[in-house]
């Protein structure tokens, strides 16, 4: 069910630890406006390389997530927030990721009973790295999982995806130059966690599609959101 009346607060999350001369990291708080109790879902999305909380991607799933009763969190990486291309040092991002995960929990009589963590590119990566590294979390997913450096499979790295036991959403370009989708098949039977993956035909890591493709940027938006939708009902109602 839609929720017309959801609102989004621009908010800051603390860091534990100055980076680069920043306290805070700029975030993006999604309330709909009634919130059912018991399994109260949340949702908190990261950014890739190259972006910042402002990713059209990451806004439309949150205001659409949020319309349909999700509390959801987008947030900046310090690097982002700094506007600089490199990014910052896996460890900061994991402490980032999981400052904001903490604002979300602030209010214990508000906090989401189903935790999801998602991502873009980079930001998936990191969701994947806590939610393999003992962070409570009922599912992660992926948009644009970088396997291997862009135009690299023979450098794959998909250690932190061993790591993890609870379900997985890949959602993946089929011209994604960073994730060889044989590759990443054969990577998923070696993952003992329940893993899905849905491959949106001719999009790029950025979910772009070419003109000859005859689809539209909205409608590869509304697939990513309908399968994150009913991937996050499915495991909410187990």
């Amino acid at each position: 069910m839609v929720e017309p009346s959801a609102r989004f607060e621009e908010i800051k999350i603390p860091l534990h630890e100055s980076v680069g001369g920043l306290t805070e990291v700029s975030a993006i708080l999604g309330v709909p406006q009634w919130w059912p109790t018991g399994q109260r879902v949340g949702v908190v999305f990261a950014h890739g390389l190259g972006r910042d909380v402002s990713d059209p991607v990451l806004e439309f799933l949150q205001n659409a997530l949020t319309e349909r009763r999700c509390l959801t969190l987008r947030f900046n990486f310090p690097f982002g927030e700094a506007g600089k291309k490199r990014p910052d040092p896996p460890e900061v991002l994991q402490r980032t990721f999981r400052a904001a995960l903490a604002t979300l929990a602030q209010d214990p009589n508000a906090a989401p009973a189903r935790l999801f963590l998602g991502g873009k590119g980079l930001g998936g990566a990191v969701a994947a790295s806590l939610a393999g590294d003992r962070t409570r979390v009922d599912g992660a997913f992926f948009m644009g999982f970088p396997l291997h450096p862009p135009g690299k499979p023979e450098l794959v790295s998909p250690e932190q995806l061993f790591r993890v036991i609870s379900p997985m959403l890949f959602l993946q370009g089929e011209r994604d130059r960073g994730c060889n989708l044989d590759l990443l098949r054969r990577t998923l039977t070696r993952v003992g966690a329940p893993t899905t993956l849905q491959v949106l035909e001719d999009a790029d890591q950025h979910f772009k599609v070419l003109k000859r493709s005859h689809r539209t940027e909205e409608e590869v938006l509304q697939q990513l959101l309908a399968y994150i939708s009913a991937w996050i009902q499915k495991i909410s109602d187990t």
